[in-house]
């Protein structure tokens, strides 16, 4: 994944925890979604298969939500993009808790990303001061 950005956000430490949750929840998704695909016996498809792709979705606009919090200059509306912040890693972290329960060997990997969100959120608590 790459945007066009200046050096400044690549240097914050919360954005490159975010780029690297990304890489991370894409991986551990592409894995469960191998063991998740097969439909059970009574024809069905494993109701885990959709949190693989929310913890896609939820990491990917993780550095977009940094972005918007850094560029913009109303106190309020920056608010609003660490409120969003605060929503996308809380679903994050409740998506990879639900994954854990799959029938998957790839849940062997949550408690990994997991503990990735509780170093982002520590992050995101110090960068938030600085805004």
């Amino acid at each position: 994944m790459s945007y066009n950005l200046s050096s400044h956000f690549s240097d914050l430490p919360v954005y490159k925890k975010a780029m690297d949750i990304i890489v991370l929840s894409r991986s551990i998704s592409t894995y469960l979604s191998q063991d998740l695909s097969y439909l059970n016996s009574d024809g069905s498809e494993d109701e885990h298969i959709y949190f693989t792709g929310d913890i896609v979705q939820q990491s990917t606009n993780l550095a977009p939500e940094i972005i918007n919090a850094e560029q913009e200059s109303c106190s309020a509306k920056k608010y609003k993009h660490l409120e969003s912040l605060d929503r996308l890693t809380t679903r994050l972290y409740s998506n990879c808790r639900r994954l854990e329960k799959s029938n998957s060997n790839g849940r062997d990997y949550l408690p990994i990303l997991r503990g990735e969100l509780r170093k982002f959120r520590k992050l995101k608590n110090h960068w938030m001061l600085t805004l």
